[in-house]
Parts: C-alpha cells; sequence; structure tokens
C-alpha cells in the first residue's frame, strides 16, 4: 500500500507541492499538516490589504475548502509534528497519531525574531509573521494613538504605510545606517526613505533599542541605548526570521542556516526534501554558494520542481529569484540576487517615482530593482535568466 507524500508545512510551498503533484498526475496519498489551524492562506496581503482592511480572512484562501477535496489531498490544520522517524518513514503527530509516508516534504517556513530586551512581553508588543498576528495588530492599529516598528526592512516599511495612511504617528528603528542595508542598493534605499518621511514617518538610524516602557502590563514607548525615547502604544518587532529548521535537526538531517539540500532539494535523507523559507540549497549561478531565500516565488518554484522529481522528471532547480514590496503608492519589484559589493548603475529618473537600478558584479548583471515600472522588472527578468537560471 502506498503512503504517499506527506507534507510539513501548510504555506504558499506546501500548498503549491500539493497542487503540483496533482496536476502532474500524482496518483498516491498527499497529507498536509500544518500549525496553523484552516487552510493554506496567502502571507504577503497581511502586511498590506489585510491590516488596512481591504481584504478578510476568505480572501486570504489560497484556494476554498472544495479545492482540497477535488485533489483528494488531507489538510491537517493545527497540527504540530513532534518528530521525525526516518528508519520506519513516519511522522509523528503532538496527538500520538503517526502519519506514514513514501517521500516526506519539509516546508516548515521560518519564525519571526524577537528581541530579549526588558518589557518585550507587554501587551501591544507584536511580530507579525502569520494570520494571527495580523489580527491584533489591525485591532490595536483601530485604537492606537502612534506606533514604532523595530527593523527598516520590508515588512516594517509597508506596516509604516499601512500607519501613515491611518494618520498614525509613525517611527521606524533601525539598527544599521539606513533602511534595507541587506536587501537593496543604496540609491534605491534612500529614496523610498524619502517616500516615508514625506509621508511623516520618523527614522532613527544607527538607533539600538534598550528596553520597552510600559504601565499597567501596557506598551508605552521605548527607551533607546545612549538615551532617548519614543512614545508608542503599538509597538511590532520586524528583525528578520530564523529558519524552522529543529525538526529537521532532531531527526539528524544535515542543517545549517536552514535545511541543507541538493541541486535537486534533496535532505541528507533521500526520503527527505525541503522547500522555501527553510530551505539552504546551492545557488548554481553563484558557483554553487549556498542561499536561503524568502520569497513566495522561491517557495512556489521549489514546489514544482519537487514535484516534478516526485512524478519522474527529475532537473536541477535553477530560477531567477525575484521579489516585491508595496509600500503605499510605491511598488517595488527585484529580480535577481545581489551582493554588498555590486555596483550600482541607475536607469531612469528617480525624480519621476518610476525608476530601476541595474547591480553589476563586475561586467555581469546580478540584480535589478525596479519601482513603479513592470515592464522594467519582466525585462529584467529575461536577461538574468540565461545567467542565473541556464538551461
Amino acid at each position: 500500500m502506498a503512503h504517499g507524500t506527506v507534507i510539513v508545512g501548510t504555506g504558499q510551498g506546501g500548498f503549491q507541492l500539493a497542487a503540483s503533484l496533482r496536476d502532474s498526475d500524482y496518483a498516491d496519498p498527499i497529507t498536509l499538516v500544518g500549525d496553523e489551524p484552516g487552510l493554506p492562506y496567502q502571507r504577503p496581503p497581511l502586511s498590506k490589504a489585510f491590516l488596512q482592511g481591504k481584504v478578510d480572512d476568505t480572501g486570504l484562501l489560497l484556494r476554498p475548502p472544495p479545492f482540497y477535496q477535488r485533489i483528494d489531498a488531507r489538510v491537517l490544520g493545527g497540527t504540530r509534528v513532534a518528530r521525525i522517524d526516518r528508519a520506519a518513514r513516519g511522522v509523528h503527530l503532538s496527538s500520538g497519531q503517526t502519519l506514514p509516508y513514501d517521500h516526506l516534504v519539509l516546508a516548515t517556513g521560518a519564525t519571526a525574531r524577537t528581541l530579549c530586551v526588558p518589557g518585550a512581553g507587554l501587551s501591544g508588543v507584536h511580530v507579525l509573521r502569520g494570520l494571527e498576528d495580523a489580527r491584533r495588530i489591525r485591532e490595536q492599529l483601530a485604537r492606537a494613538r502612534s506606533v514604532a516598528v523595530v527593523g527598516a526592512g520590508f515588512i516594517g516599511l509597508e506596516l509604516a504605510a499601512v500607519a501613515r495612511g491611518q494618520g498614525l504617528p509613525m517611527h521606524v528603528i533601525e539598527a544599521t545606517a539606513r533602511p534595507l542595508l541587506r536587501a537593496l542598493s543604496e540609491p534605491m534605499a534612500r529614496h523610498l526613505q524619502a517616500f516615508h518621511e514625506a509621508q511623516g514617518t520618523q527614522f532613527h538610524l544607527n538607533t539600538q533599542l534598550d528596553a520597552i516602557e510600559g504601565e499597567d502590563g501596557r506598551a508605552t514607548g521605548l527607551r533607546l541605548l545612549g538615551g532617548g525615547r519614543i512614545v508608542a502604544d503599538l509597538i511590532v518587532i520586524a528583525v528578520g526570521v530564523t529558519p524552522n529548521d529543529q525538526l529537521a535537526r532532531d531527526a539528524g538531517l544535515a542543517v545549517g542556516n536552514g535545511i541543507e539540500v541538493d541541486e535537486l532539494l534533496l535532505t541528507s535523507d533521500a526520503a527527505i526534501s525541503a522547500l522555501g523559507d527553510c530551505a539552504n540549497f546551492p545557488f548554481a549561478a553563484d558557483g554553487g554558494s549556498r542561499v536561503r531565500i524568502e520569497s513566495v516565488q522561491n517557495a512556489v518554484d521549489q514546489a514544482r520542481c519537487i514535484a516534478a522529481r516526485l512524478c519522474g522528471q527529475p532537473l536541477p532547480y535553477a530560477k531567477v529569484p525575484w521579489f516585491w514590496s508595496e509600500q503605499g503608492p510605491c511598488r517595488l519589484q527585484m529580480a535577481g540576487l545581489a551582493a554588498p559589493g555590486d555596483r550600482s548603475d541607475i536607469e531612469g529618473d528617480p525624480a519621476s517615482g518610476r525608476f530601476s537600478v541595474l547591480r553589476y558584479r563586475g561586467d555581469q548583471l546580478s540584480a535589478v530593482e525596479s519601482l513603479n515600472d513592470p515592464a522594467a522588472h519582466m525585462r529584467a527578468r529575461t536577461a538574468l535568466a540565461p545567467v542565473l537560471a541556464p538551461t
């Protein structure tokens, strides 16, 4: 009797794998297991449209309930995997149930980092990773007097745009010299910073948090290292994520900044694959150096790659990475992977609000950042394909 494929994780990657398997005529059982209750849903709107009240819980669903019946995939939401028994090829659930598998796929995602500072446990202090986080933040946005975000990454700046759109005082605290230091070129990052400042957001750069202050169990503001205070009753910690690799680690799989996989997305156990935010894979375009990419595109394309392999068509994973961020009216799209030392050439007029930054490693194009120019983004993906995703 075939046990089929068990997918641990009901995010975008886990969902896509189940759908792609059935699209490829995979006939064996498919089971998805996820910590969060309910069906797989979209995460990107959580920091944008969901906080604005433009989309509700139902609108976040990747597919409605009948879809899973149609593709004959079982979804076990609100279920935690306790451990993996590699020898017996079984997944032990916290309920005591065991799910046997022929192939196991770890799509466990990542967890938002927190800060170990006094006051971090006060009411009004949040992270933003899942639906429950977003619900709590949205509820408090409706009655907040002032908002502070610790971390000037994409989540922090998207949330800043939402808060300013609601007329709330907004502070962004960042430990480095500029926003999006590791994610964007300096010209694009500075342009976005100027946009947010024009909207009224105050940046506190080269600044670290000393403590979160509170009264009667509720946050009232931030105390900064070196002096200074910021009044805020809604505080979001947005300082990145940590890959969920403990399950793999406990099972004896190779782990290092995520679950290590090969070019076929197989772990050190040939019966187990990993994909998405939790997977650390060799990036062919950079000589096989290992990367871990946190994006919907990466999770979706890796799911399709694994589905093809499980259906008898193995191919190395090689796709052009691409990303996006919406910050108010600013639609930022990125293709490729730049390194800190890559050269930045501006194409177009930043003053128009529509331009691109081309990144070069030597004479080789490595990435393109496009603001409010979808056509330029698509051209970039086409131009990068022979370099980053050779056929």
